[in-house]
């Protein structure tokens, strides 16, 4: 996987400052006007909306780096997903087997990225607001502008606290970068920056790449059921850092309330819809809403290596040469990542084998376009592949996406808006009300309708609706079920210590198959209660943040 270092002058004057962000509090301001803000110069405003937007847009830069990132750590901290990527001490193998350290690369790149785009973030909001005062922008473009850069903060404020727990809160009425607020605290910080966010911008409009109101609005519904779940606190982390054993799973009933009420915001504006054809929601052709359908409220746009920050990898990590694979390939080439063990696809073919989204999840055979051969990917030739990070949206796309690396990364869509929905209804024990978001999912799959979800279908409708979009380890923090969860792999056919003798092997197949079951392995023997937060790492130069480390690191 390719690292793309982002090095403007911002992230040089604060990477080599240890993270001392500057703020714009009135303490800090040694030229205040009368309304107690910076006094506004040339220097801090930007000259008209065009501008002000562009400013904000900025941001992207810190985010486009993270679209393949989050699944290095979401998905391999799980039992769903393992790292081939170079050797077993690299970033990709150490996540994988839960073995990461403050120095993972990682960790180190989401984290920091994140908190950077938070800087760009609030001096944006500083700009635009002095632009305001001096009339330089209008009402509807300050919106706009303010609206994106409050959404796109809340959103990351939201990706650390899942990640990292408490940390700090700092904005451009000022804030430590280094003191880590309770859960509470940042959890106040998100939903303020998303209700701002409701209420400034626009109307969802069909084109998923623009923040709007239902963006937001689906993202607090999320915020509220993460935070509902009840979040754990640095010291029930630290009570069972080193234990193999999970926490008791409790929910705050006020918090799933709201995210019910959120969530229904969404559905009644009537702007979203599921898509009928769930396999058509991947790939270019089908990406910022092509196909007019109305599912994805919220994407992160690319075009590719040579365009943005970086290419959606999320793509080519997943599908890297995958016909030099199985029964007709030429060699046996590891990928980035892979499913990791038949018993994924199997499992769910026993329990639903006509659900629809199963072949779009896993591919277990595909033709290449090229030689007309078909290839297969089950045990012994292959696990199977990931399919949602395949294109196939156009002929031979499976070829092609290889080194285009542009396909948009989903946020969030419909889908997720109505699950949260059935889950908070079902949490509160208002099950009987959760069948109608809850089997419009279903009806989509082509599976049975039920008519009081258990808390069980819903999780279970978490991996059938989005297995490997970056949801496996964040749902087991909230859950409480992170441990139980990956010890699951003990009954993978490629755990046991005699799974080579079971069948026939090449050199080649028995070489990717053991490290299959190495990390199966590692994964039932590593993980531990510290895991349900990931290590505070170091700044991206290899520097400290002076941020006090969770337990267990």
């Amino acid at each position: 996987m390719k690292k793309n270092y982002i090095y403007t002058a911002l992230i040089a004057a604060v990477v080599t400052s240890g993270l001392s962000f500057t703020s714009c509090s009135k303490d800090d301001d040694t030229n205040d006007d009368n309304n107690g803000g910076k006094q506004i110069t040339d220097q801090n405003v930007v000259k008209d909306d065009a501008s002000a937007l562009s400013l904000v847009n900025g941001v992207y830069s810190h985010w486009q780096p993270l679209s393949s990132s989050f699944s290095f750590i979401i998905e391999l901290n799980s039992n769903k997903l393992t790292s081939f990527e170079g050797e077993e001490n690299e970033a990709g193998p150490v996540n994988s087997r839960f073995e990461q350290e403050p120095t993972t690369w990682y960790q180190i790149k989401v984290f920091n990225h994140l908190l950077l785009g938070i800087v760009q973030d609030n001096e944006a909001i500083t700009t635009v607001t002095n632009s305001l005062k001096a009339g330089k922008v209008t009402q509807a473009g300050y919106n706009a502008a303010v609206g994106k850069a409050k959404f796109l903060r809340g959103l990351a404020y939201l990706k650390l606290v899942q990640l990292w727990g408490e940390v700090p809160v700092f904005t451009e009425e000022g804030g430590s970068t280094t003191e880590r607020k309770s859960i509470d605290e940042v959890f106040n910080q998100i939903v303020s920056d998303f209700t701002s966010a409701e209420s400034l911008l626009k109307d969802y409009d069909g084109d998923p790449r623009v923040p709007s109101k239902q963006a937001a609005q689906g993202l607090l519904a999320r915020a509220y059921l993460v935070w509902g779940d009840n979040p754990l606190s640095q010291e029930e982390v630290a009570a069972i850092a080193n234990t193999q054993t999970d926490p008791a799973f409790t929910t705050t009933p006020s918090r799933l309330e709201k995210a019910v009420e959120y969530a229904d915001k969404v559905i009644n504006s009537k702007r979203l819809a599921l898509d009928p054809e769930y396999h058509k929601l991947w790939g270019r052709e089908y990406e910022s809403n092509k196909r007019h359908t109305n599912e994805h409220l919220f994407t992160i746009a690319h075009d590719g290596d040579e365009y943005d920050a970086q290419g959606n990898h999320q793509n080519h990590c997943s599908w890297t040469f995958p016909f030099q694979n199985g029964e007709n390939g030429q060699g046996y080439s590891q990928n980035h990542t892979e499913v990791s063990d038949d018993d994924l696809y199997e499992d769910w073919f026993k329990e639903y084998p006509n659900d629809k989204r199963l072949a779009k999840t896993y591919f277990t055979n595909l033709e290449n376009p090229e030689d007309g051969k078909t290839y297969h990917y089950l045990s012994p030739v292959y696990t199977p592949v990931n399919g949602k990070g395949v294109d196939q949206s156009y002929d031979n796309s499976v070829n092609l996406e290889i080194t285009h690396n542009s396909v948009d990364r989903i946020e969030i869509r419909y889908a997720e808006v109505l699950l949260i929905k059935a889950e908070a209804l079902v949490q509160l024990g208002r099950n009987s009300e959760a069948k109608e978001p809850f089997n419009q999912l279903r009806q989509r799959a082509g599976i049975e309708t039920v008519d009081a979800p258990t808390f069980e279908q819903i999780k279970r409708e978490w991996d059938y609706e989005f297995t490997y979009e970056q949801f496996s380890a964040l749902n087991s923090y909230r859950w409480k079920d992170l441990i139980s969860s990956v010890k699951k792999v003990k009954n993978y056919k490629h755990f046991a210590d005699d799974w080579a003798s079971k069948q026939t092997y090449t050199s080649d197949q028995k070489a990717f198959f053991q490290k299959i079951h190495n990390h199966l392995v590692a994964k039932y023997n590593n993980v531990r209660g510290k895991h349900y937060r990931q290590p505070i790492p170091t700044g991206l130069s290899g520097e400290s943040l002076h941020i006090v480390q969770n337990p267990g690191y």
